[in-house]
């Protein structure tokens, strides 16, 4: 997997952290407390509380103000919604840029917002793995054992989730990369029988993947807690991460995670959303506060809370079995992009409707 070695250096930081209090937050009045709305998916719930909490000491050591950080939490693409309904979120920090994308095209912030952060915004990976029961009593190692008789499979909704959509889309990919072998071939108009029958392959696998899942949770933290907490389930199509942490607060012994040997590249990003900080007066301070992950503190707060960092120092700090290696493609080498996915599989009539209707 690649890395990249593009971070906020300390100096530099604090310099953004004291031009960002001229004149900045909601309700601003010399010494008063600043207040951000950080709107997220369900999954980074730990890692914000303590992200929140260095960023907030370091802003106050730096520059004497206090600052408040509030969260909001629930499925990627329903948190996007909630944003255009009126959310009046400062950042947001979302699953997938798709539902950044979304609000860039109604104006909450310009279309190349990707360029402002290192790394197309996106300041940590992670992948789509299994938490399975103790001992992998199903014998679950690949895509392919997950549609085998007597398999029940926990996920979330597509429409709601943005875990859930990585999910899918790496279950249609690892059907794509079986049949074709290489993604390039997607691309190759003499090879456009080969990828219509791989297409047509994939599209069966998911249909008949669905018919083993009971219940689609709005959220990915749902999907968890129903396979956890309430027992349903014999696999969790799970970020790596809830999979990590799922074993941390459960303990080990109760679940083991399966690293299919192929997944998808996971790329989370953030972004400030201008016509709400220009509104709230707190565009400084949420550059700011974004700019804060791209550090190495937040980048080892990521890896402990089981993120995979950028930086390679934060990354060389961490149990190598914590962070398996496995054969990665991304979202552009599958499927051309989030917003081609998006159309093809998630839209209103899309791939997921029709085939999620027949299952039922």
């Amino acid at each position: 997997m690649q890395r990249y070695s593009r971070f906020y250096r300390p100096a530099v930081f604090l310099l953004i952290l004291l031009l960002a209090i001229s004149g900045c937050g909601a309700g601003d009045s010399g010494g008063s407390s600043l207040t951000l709305l950080n709107v997220s998916y369900d999954p980074t719930r730990e890692f914000y509380s303590e992200l929140n909490s260095a960023f907030a000491a370091e802003l106050e050591a730096t520059t004497g103000r206090p600052v408040t950080i509030e969260m909001s939490h629930g499925g990627s693409g329903s948190q996007a919604r909630a944003v255009l309904t009126g959310l009046r979120a400062d950042v947001v920090t979302l699953a997938l840029a798709y539902d950044i994308d979304v609000l860039a095209d109604a104006g909450f912030l310009p279309a190349d917002w990707q360029t402002r952060l290192p790394n197309n915004s996106s300041p940590y990976t992670s992948t789509i793995v299994f938490l399975v029961r103790e001992g992998n009593p199903k014998g679950i190692l690949d895509w392919s054992d997950l549609i085998r008789p007597g398999v029940e499979v926990i996920t979330a909704n597509p429409k709601t989730s943005g875990g859930a959509r990585w999910g899918y889309l790496a279950a249609w990919g690892s059907v794509l990369h079986q049949e074709l072998g290489d993604f390039a071939l997607l691309h190759d108009p003499a090879a456009a029988a080969r990828v219509a029958a791989a297409q047509e392959k994939a599209r069966t696998f998911l249909a008949e993947l669905l018919q083993h899942v009971p219940v689609l949770d709005p959220a990915a933290r749902g999907a968890t807690n129903t396979f956890v907490q309430n027992g349903i389930g014999d696999v969790l199509i799970a970020w790596e991460n809830e999979a990590l942490l799922a074993l941390t607060e459960v303990g080990e012994g109760s679940f083991d995670i399966v690293v299919p040997p192929l997944s998808i590249l996971a790329e989370p990003p953030v972004a400030w959303l201008d016509r709400n900080t220009g509104r709230n007066n707190t565009g400084e301070v949420a550059r700011a506060y974004l700019e804060f992950l791209f550090t190495e503190e937040a980048q080892a707060l990521a890896a402990q809370h089981h993120f995979r960092p950028r930086s390679t120092a934060a990354l060389a700090a961490v149990p190598p079995e914590n962070f398996p290696e496995l054969q990665l493609f991304t979202i552009d080498e599958a499927f051309g992009g989030w917003r081609a996915a998006q159309a093809e599989h998630f839209g209103d009539g899309g791939t997921f409707d029709q085939i999620y209707g027949q299952s039922r």
